[in-house]
């Protein structure tokens, strides 16, 4: 019984020594209430324990960096809708704690940042056309920032920073992004295709003209060749013209083998048919050679 005894006295002494006082963590600031006399005081309490009546109170505010997500419907300048997720990292400034408690109180976030950060999202981004709202969620970022903490000048809060993500796009706007896209990407097929019907092309008619250009020369140098081979024949014939004497021809007429050898008297006056028909043979010259000699005869009588 006495060990029951025991255990209750424990229980109640440390029950009443948390009723009588609060422990202020690090990272947190505290403010001492005494409702009966001066109320709230001035003086900022650090991190520790601190003995109170039962009837005195401590506030504690955590001074410590805290993130808040708040889901956004926005529209942009088009007038399409966008929903996104802004997030702020803020924190009460912890030498200005009592005015914070005296001007806004502990519920800081939900009653003066929560609506200046969804009105700065909705105005920033009306400025935006929809389908550039994700490529520039840093920049649409860093413009809310600077809005909300012109909003919470004074207010005795610390805005570190403004991020926006998971950003949704109409469906239907998404659609036409990605048919906008499809036919971009076509219309550059189609200029690469021509580009390269274009360089074919020209590689066919530089071909071509190679081909001319070879053909020409090639006629060219023939014509010159037949040219300088008549221009020798002619130099050729001129000079053999030239040694054509009567004498040269006339032994050229005696050194063939095939020349036959027909004397007659100096004043022959009849023709001499030699081999005037093949078919008539020596039968022909001997007729002619005994005319001849009757011929002779004649005149010497």
């Amino acid at each position: 019984m006495r060990r029951y005894t025991t255990i209750l006295a424990v229980i109640i002494f440390v029950g009443g020594v948390q009723a009588c006082g609060n422990t202020v963590h690090p990272g947190q600031r505290g403010l001492r209430w005494y409702p009966l006399t001066e109320g709230l005081t001035t003086e900022t309490l650090k991190s520790g324990f601190y003995w109170r009546a039962p009837w005195n109170d401590v506030f504690v505010y955590d001074v410590r960096l805290q993130s808040y997500t708040e889901l956004v419907d926005a529209l942009s300048a088009d007038d399409l809708l966008v929903k996104l997720k802004a997030a702020i990292i803020m924190r009460p400034v912890a030498e200005e704690v009592y005015f914070l408690a005296q001007e806004i109180g502990p519920d800081f976030y939900p009653r003066v940042v929560k609506p200046e950060l969804l009105a700065a999202v909705r105005s920033v981004v009306s400025n935006y056309p929809m389908v550039s709202v994700p490529e520039k969620s840093a920049e649409i970022a860093s413009k809310v920032q600077a809005v909300v903490v012109e909003k919470l000048k004074g207010r005795h809060l610390e805005v570190h920073s403004v991020a926006l993500a998971d950003i949704e796009l109409a469906k239907i706007v998404l659609e036409a992004v990605e048919r906008k896209q499809a036919k971009e990407q076509e219309k550059e097929q189609k200029e690469f295709e021509l580009v390269i019907a274009e360089k074919d092309a020209e590689i066919a008619r530089r071909r071509a003209r190679g081909e001319g250009d070879a053909v020409r020369i090639r006629s060219e140098g023939e014509a010159e060749g037949v040219k300088i081979r008549a221009l020798g024949q002619s130099k050729a014939q001129e000079t053999i013209t030239k040694t054509l004497t009567p004498d040269y021809l006339r032994y050229k007429l005696y050194d063939s083998p095939n020349s036959k050898m027909v004397l007659l008297p100096d004043n022959l006056r009849v023709p001499i048919l030699i081999n005037p028909d093949q078919d008539r043979g020596v039968k022909a010259t001997s007729e002619s050679l005994m005319r001849a000699e009757q011929e002779l005869m004649d005149r010497g009588r």
